[in-house]
């Protein structure tokens, strides 16, 4: 399991800031990776969002002996939103809950990347009108950020 995380974080730090060709999304942060993982948390638990997972995928490098810059991933969400979407498309659950991954670049500079809700909805064809709650990640990692 460790391994096909730290798979999925070189995959994601490879693809960069690209947005356009990958579905996701990675605005940039002032803050360290713990303190914005931090924020992210305290926004989304005053917006009643769930916290279901935090992963410190640079901490379990370090526990196995490995190095890697500074990552942390939070899974997140609110079964009456992500539901629906899973009722009418199961592989929906592949994507959700949601997921934002804090990270730090070769050049030390921090990123919150996510998924586009957008692409989540074309990958899985899904209903605009049960998009609405998930298209609110964009604002909730737009005040993490602030």
């Amino acid at each position: 399991m460790k391994q096909l995380l730290l798979a999925i974080l070189f995959s994601i730090a490879a693809a960069g800031t690209s947005a356009a060709d990958n579905g996701i999304i990675s605005k940039p942060s002032r803050y360290t990776v713990p303190e914005t993982i931090t924020r992210l948390e305290s926004v989304l638990k005053a917006k009643g969002v769930g916290i279901f997972a935090k992963i410190n995928h640079s901490g379990e490098a370090s526990k196995a002996g490995l190095q890697m810059r500074p990552a942390q991933l939070l899974i997140f969400g609110n079964p009456k939103a992500g539901t629906p979407l899973m009722n009418v498309a199961p592989l929906a659950a592949i994507d959700l809950p949601l997921k934002a991954l804090a990270w730090e670049d070769a050049q030390g500079k921090v990123w919150l990347s996510y998924n586009s809700p957008a692409y989540i909805k074309q990958r899985h064809k899904l209903p605009e009108e049960l998009m609405k709650p998930v298209s609110s990640v964009d604002g909730l990692i737009d005040m993490a950020l602030q």
